[in-house]
């Protein structure tokens, strides 16, 4: 069954701790809200599972529509519905980043800038030391835990929040934490920069392909770092077209071969699709299909992904209400 208590933490940060390389590892984030609630972020930076190292993608420069649904910062805990058109996440439906970018990195060793720890310091440190700094935490909640204190941290009661990264595609032990539009993540704002950092993570024996209503795995393929073995990529799309004309999307034949269109399909945000046009696509090839038939690019921000005639999907990409509001002009990705 999916995870209880799924939501999102708006806080502050104001303390972290590395807990080395023992069994199980969490990098630990003391956090508060305006209310003067406190919680503690448990991330996980090694699997239980074989094998232990991490995958991990953090962006630096994030943009996506998702950012625009968040509670306010400072906020607290907010429960989120797992679905799509919500503040709710998921790695494979929700295209917030390219899976082939993901990179492995172990626990916690010697040395600098070399493990995922660090990684993780450098971006909550630069949190810590910035006021104006926004946290959103993305997982399950726990406690809070009436007179216990908590155990990292010692504040009454402990509280807080883990499975700080993707819940599905889970084999084994895990199967039953899988679901769809609720995986973890951890994004920071800084609103001096008006930018956005995102940090992603995910297991190297969870699956990349899985059912749209379980989150369970459709096949045994594994996430792992530098898959890109899709034929087709979007390469760029008109939201905003000028007088009549339609909104179109831009498709690339990345592959060494043609590719046979039959049964291909594009689909939005709400989840209407738009077939590709019957024929074949040479190598190094384009095609820039009109929208139509329900199939709608919101102004405001949305998805775009492309699913291959056995159902799954191959590629996705996001924009957000800033980029689609420039009339006539085409976003690339």
């Amino acid at each position: 069954m999916p995870l209880k208590g799924y939501g999102v933490l708006a806080a502050r940060a104001v303390d972290r701790r590395r807990e080395g390389s023992r069994d199980t590892p969490h990098y630990q984030i003391h956090l508060t809200d305006n209310a003067g609630t406190h919680y503690r972020a448990a991330v996980n930076v090694e699997s239980q599972q074989a094998p232990s190292e991490l995958l991990y993608l953090a962006d630096d420069d994030f943009r996506h529509p998702v950012t625009e649904l968040l509670p306010p910062a400072g906020s607290g805990w907010t429960a989120l519905v797992s679905q799509a058109g919500k503040a709710s996440l998921d790695f494979i439906r929700g295209n917030l980043f390219d899976p082939a970018a993901m990179r492995m990195l172990p626990p916690d060793v010697e040395g600098a800038d070399n493990d995922l720890a660090d990684l993780l310091d450098h971006y909550v440190q630069r949190a810590i030391a910035d006021p104006t700094a926004a946290v959103y935490v993305f997982g399950q909640r726990f406690g809070p835990e009436k007179n216990i204190p908590d155990k990292v941290f010692g504040f009454r009661p402990g509280n807080g929040v883990h499975d700080i990264h993707m819940n599905q595609g889970n084999s084994g032990r895990f199967h039953s934490d899988n679901g769809v539009w609720q995986d973890g993540a951890l994004f920071v704002h800084l609103p001096a920069e008006n930018r956005w950092i995102a940090i992603f993570l995910a297991f190297q024996s969870q699956a990349w392909h899985t059912a749209d209503q379980t989150g369970h795995p459709l096949d045994t393929a594994p996430l792992r770092s530098g898959d890109r073995d899709e034929p087709l990529r979007i390469m760029a799309a008109l939201v905003h077209p000028s007088g009549p004309a339609p909104e179109a999307i831009t498709v690339l034949n990345v592959s060494p071969a043609p590719v046979d269109l039959q049964g291909w399909r594009l689909t939005d945000l709400n989840q209407h699709t738009l077939p590709l046009p019957a024929g074949t696509l040479q190598p190094g090839g384009t095609l820039t299909v009109p929208g139509g038939n329900g199939f709608h690019l919101d102004n405001q921000g949305g998805t775009i992904t492309l699913v291959n005639p056995d159902g799954i999907k191959v590629h996705g990409v996001a924009y957000t209400a800033r980029e689609g509001e420039r009339e006539g002009r085409t976003i690339t990705f």
